[in-house]
């Protein structure tokens, strides 16, 4: 458990120093509008009626994962217990509370997409050109997803959802677009992006 305590610590402290990065994945030649909130942040305000809601979820209990991981890890009240959340992802690869939802979702050409935090973990909404591992080597393996998209490597600090908070982005390209969380790989949404 020192290595897997290790690895966490190290993530933890990316987390809270900061990471430098290029910004926004996604195709350089198409420029992205994105506004990302605190807790009680406007951003849902700003978006208007013409917006996709996905809700970025946890299932974090504060006690035992601050106590594996660190103070402020977990900002929430009961839930998972860590070694149960090891535990569902040695077996199955995810842990069923951490997920987006939805998993997918359409939407309309110029549509803005918000994610929401309503999780008790920092967690990112990381647009991707394909699904990988994120940038925690120690759960990538656990996730099944050993080689991280190349879009969680290197990631800005203003990248990272703290609870409470949102990020979100104009839909600017017709086709799939790929969102995964860079800390917690398995939690994904495909958005469905149709002409208008």
């Amino acid at each position: 458990m020192t290595a897997v305590r290790f690895t966490v610590l190290a993530a933890v402290a990316l987390l809270a120093v900061g990471c430098d990065g290029s910004g926004r994945a996604g195709d350089p030649s198409s420029p992205v509008s994105r506004t990302i909130s605190g807790p009680g942040g406007s951003a849902l305000l700003s978006v208007g009626t013409n917006a996709r809601r996905v809700s970025v979820m946890d299932g974090c209990d504060l006690t035992t994962f601050n106590a594996a991981i660190g103070p402020g890890t977990c900002a929430r009240n009961g839930g998972v217990h860590f070694q149960e959340f090891i535990a569902q992802l040695t077996a199955h690869q995810t842990a069923g509370a951490w997920h987006n939802a939805p998993a997918q979702t359409d939407a309309s050409l110029g549509e803005t997409l918000v994610a929401h935090n309503d999780g008790g973990e920092t967690h990112t909404f990381t647009r991707v050109a394909d699904f990988g591992g994120g940038f925690i080597d120690f759960l990538n393996q656990l996730a099944g997803t050993p080689v991280p998209a190349p879009e969680c490597l290197g990631l800005p600090a203003a990248e990272f959802m703290a609870p409470g908070g949102t990020d979100s982005e104009v839909l600017d390209t017709v086709g799939d677009i790929k969102y995964e969380c860079c800390i917690h790989p398995w939690m994904r949404t495909t958005v469905h992006v149709r002409g208008t």
